[in-house]
């Protein structure tokens, strides 16, 4: 059922301006607690705008992830640097 849902679209159109979908890849990145991780999806994306559009399936892998760096549970993922906050 995951499969057919993320086949479909979402909106014909953007949401917020009414512009042109299109399927693309994209980064996100999630934080969680102190942690951030950068994960690679497929989303609608508004041509005009910019606007991503995600499929339930994929935002519960978000909430998954997010959670996971919130109690600094990260196995499984690949360390690629530090970040830092300007104070």
């Amino acid at each position: 059922m995951e499969k057919e849902e993320e086949m479909k679209k979402l909106f014909p159109k953007c949401p917020v301006c009414g512009g042109q979908i299109a399927d693309k890849a994209v980064e996100k990145l999630l934080r969680g607690g102190d942690n951030t991780a950068a994960i690679v999806v497929k989303a609608e994306v508004c041509l005009h705008c910019g606007e991503r559009l995600y499929s339930s399936a994929i935002i519960r892998t978000f909430e998954e992830i997010r959670k996971k760096l919130e109690n600094e549970d990260v196995k499984g993922l690949k360390v690629i640097g530090k970040s830092f906050k300007v104070a």
